[in-house]
């Protein structure tokens, strides 16, 4: 009797949704199109007298900003608001490229233990646009034995825009067994994954090695050559006798590799008389090496970041090195990060830089990163806090900061995808926008019922 009553249950369900979605589908294909903008709407969106900060540009002052089908369209010191659907006021603000983290860890959801290419990653859309980050580049934990599941699981489902260097150890970041295995380590095989996808495979990563031979970065750099990509290092155990820092930057590694974890001073990187940059770091920066934060959650002390800084031995590039462990601890987040560098020196416009044309350039995807007009409208609006604030690095030492880099907007393709404070929302008891029907064009938030444009007639 109640399977009976079950089943009955279940067919009258499937009949009502499917009535419901016919019912759906009908009044879809039934409401008119939206008609086009009035003519004199040349923009979507006018992020209005913002401080720009676009190092690609140098421009360095307070600019309008137009944004039309998910592109820059326009960087002026006035455009007027009559101009586009939407304009938001952004004084006292700064307007970034969208942020590019270059070294993160994002290959979730696998529900492997204790792993990089599983539980210990963080699923990226969770920990980007609310940061100001639009571009992520995944550090390694896949290889090429599982990247296509990374880029199934992960990369293809990410609103996010996830990037990767694919770790020369085939089957990826999974913990001592895989990645100290050299027979595992192949640059021809590498190679021929990160060729069949040239647009989302960056660069090659090596890490975590206890070993004393050079086998990873030897492959890496026969990966990085075939694919015409970067190779990104993590030194693994220091063997200064067989496998010395200053061999890496001046002989093994190539111009416009890349060194990350600069500041964890578990490889030699400072001198220890003069406690600025080693040698090794002074003559790979001379040979064109680029130096890498990536925080992490053990790879970053201010007893080498500040003599260091004090030295001008700045990164080219700041990322996070997120993980489970990291984002919960010293590192945080992009911007804690950033701030943190801020706090030791650093200007607010070299920190946007190594967040944006400089991580575009290393990972030779120079069309990122930049408010040229025509480049895809990512933008990071970000407020510069000023008060008392603590930094903390992987020994627990603090260092006080008096300011704060949040993100109140962040905009991917040109629509906004995070707002922190609903600044381009309308107010709930203000008269309705005149332009409201076409929300879609600058905002993921519009309301979700609303006319079909022709082009969605095939979408859902």
């Amino acid at each position: 009797m109640i399977h009976s009553l079950r089943k009955r249950s279940i067919t009258c369900c499937a009949v009502l949704s499917l009535a419901a979605s016919s019912v759906y589908s009908f009044a879809q294909e039934r409401m008119p199109p939206l008609p086009p903008p009035p003519a004199n709407i040349a923009y979507d969106l006018i992020l209005q007298s913002g401080h720009v900060i676009d190092d690609k540009n140098h421009i360095d002052s307070v600019m309008d900003v137009a944004i039309k089908n998910g592109k820059i369209a326009k960087v002026a010191p006035h455009i007027a608001s009559s101009e586009a659907l939407k304009t938001i006021d952004v004084k006292g603000l700064y307007v970034t490229p969208g942020l590019i983290d270059l070294h993160v860890h994002v290959y979730s959801g696998t529900g492997e233990k204790n792993s990089y290419a599983g539980d210990n990653s963080v699923p990226p859309d969770g920990f980007t646009f609310r940061v100001g980050v639009t571009t992520v580049v995944d550090a390694g934990c896949a290889g090429w034995r599982n990247f296509e599941d990374f880029k199934d699981r992960i990369i293809d489902r990410s609103k996010t825009r996830v990037l990767a260097m694919l770790n020369i150890v085939g089957s990826g970041m999974r913990g001592d067994k895989y990645e100290n295995n050299q027979a595992d380590m192949d640059g021809e095989a590498t190679a021929k994954m990160a060729l069949k996808y040239p647009n989302v495979v960056v660069g090659i990563k090596t890490a975590h090695y206890a070993g004393p031979e050079w086998t990873p970065v030897e492959q890496a750099v026969i990966a990085g050559t075939k694919a015409n990509i970067p190779v990104m290092v993590d030194f693994g155990n220091n063997h200064p006798e067989s496998r010395p820092l200053y061999d890496l930057l001046t002989k093994k590694l190539r111009p416009g590799d890349i060194y990350t974890h600069m500041y964890s001073g578990l490889r030699n990187e400072q001198d220890p008389v003069t406690m600025g940059p080693s040698k090794a770091f002074i003559e790979g920066r001379k040979r064109g090496i680029f130096f890498d934060t990536g925080t992490g959650g053990g790879s970053f002390k201010f007893s080498l970041a500040v003599p260091m800084v004090k030295d001008g031995f700045i990164p080219d590039s700041i990322s996070t090195d997120l993980h489970i462990g990291s984002m919960n601890g010293a590192t945080k987040d992009e911007l804690n990060v950033a701030s943190k560098m801020m706090a030791i020196g650093i200007s607010l416009q070299e920190a946007v830089a190594e967040m944006t044309s400089h991580p575009a350039r290393e990972i030779k995807h120079e069309e990122l990163g930049n408010l040229s007009v025509g480049s895809v409208a990512d933008v990071a609006v970000l407020r510069l806090e000023e008060g008392h604030y603590g930094f903390t690095d992987m020994v627990n030492g603090r260092l006080d900061g008096t300011k704060k880099l949040t993100a109140e907007i962040t905009i991917k393709d040109g629509r906004i995808v995070y707002d922190l404070n609903g600044m381009e929302a309308d107010k709930w008891d203000a008269p309705a926008d005149p332009n409201a029907a076409y929300a879609y064009r600058w905002t993921t938030f519009a309301p979700r019922v609303r006319q079909v444009r022709p082009s969605d007639n095939n979408r859902h």
